[in-house]
């Protein structure tokens, strides 16, 4: 089967069949990491645009890495020095970029739903690297590859995510994925950080560790930072780290084979203890090296590529 859409712009949008194929599609890929030879030659002659309005090493870098061992051209476009900053619309400065017979745009975006209002108005294929609060679809999908590869099926699967579920795009990201592959959700933080309502995506919701963590299989933690968007909702890091900082003594309430993951850059002390990062149940690494076979799955099978 393909892809349905010539974009991955969310989670939403994707079927259990579509998120299984990028899966095991990333999995013929990890090998290449491997080799010598870092590379294969089935984007040669495809150019990739990395448009990123906010900073970024992990997910960039990512696609760049994807984008060279697929052997396709890469264009690192940074948004402060393009036409953007002298007022060029989103819009216009896409369809200059696909005016050079760019593939694919990459775009990462502080407003929410930038990446779909780039995909109705241009013919490449938009890859939606995260914007404002919305969602990061491929951050999830490294999650959920992850989960795979490490206990070999989802559904069924309890999952904790944890911390600011607000404001972060990959959590919501997350919810749709797992939701969409059976898994079961709770989400874990502070009330004022967890949308009201949200349980109508049919995830359980809880404010104290020691409940939420009981019998989990997966735990991910979301960065939790202080930022003007939530400075009134969060008093300090020093009190969300007291209640909610994941130590060995709160892992203690999941399950004995537990993963631990994170989806971004850690605050070690306030999201998670150090020992529980460098720990035996900790497979964050393992997520940054999957990152880069996931991209190259999205990039492949977007290009029209079909898993052998």
């Amino acid at each position: 089967m393909d892809l349905k859409s010539k974009d991955l712009l969310g989670m939403q949008n994707l079927s259990f069949e579509e998120i299984n194929l990028l899966c095991d599609t990333a999995k013929s890929f990890v090998e290449i990491a491997t080799r010598p030879i870092k590379k294969v030659p089935v984007l040669r002659g495809k150019t990739v645009a990395n448009l990123f309005f906010e900073p970024s090493t992990r997910t960039r870098l990512s696609f760049e890495l994807a984008a060279r061992r697929l052997s396709a051209d890469i264009v690192d476009i940074p948004a402060m020095i393009s036409s953007a900053a002298y007022g060029e619309t989103l819009t216009d400065l896409a369809k200059t970029i696909e005016a050079m017979t760019v593939d694919f745009i990459v775009v990462r975006h502080s407003m929410a739903g930038a990446p779909h209002q780039l995909a109705r108005q241009i013919k490449c294929s938009v890859i939606n690297a995260g914007d404002g609060s919305h969602e990061h679809p491929t951050q999830a999908l490294v999650d959920l590859y992850t989960i795979k590869e490490k206990k070999g099926y989802i559904e069924g699967l309890r999952v904790a995510i944890i911390g600011d579920i607000l404001h972060s795009r990959t959590a919501k990201s997350n919810i749709w994925g797992l939701k969409t592959m059976g898994a079961k959700v709770v989400l874990i933080g502070p009330k004022t950080l967890i949308p009201p309502g949200i349980e109508r995506l049919g995830v359980d919701t809880s404010y104290r560790m020691e409940e939420g963590l009981r019998g989990v299989d997966v735990i991910i933690l979301s960065r939790v930072e202080l930022t003007e968007q939530n400075r009134a909702l969060l008093p300090s890091l020093r009190e969300y780290s007291r209640f909610y900082c994941l130590n060995e003594e709160r892992l203690g309430y999941a399950q004995k084979n537990v993963l631990v993951m994170h989806s971004g850059s850690m605050n070690r002390g306030v999201e998670i203890a150090p020992e529980v990062a460098d720990g035996a149940f900790s497979v964050i690494i393992e997520q940054v090296t999957n990152a880069v076979a996931v991209d190259m799955a999205v990039l492949y099978l977007l290009s029209g590529g079909k898993k052998s």
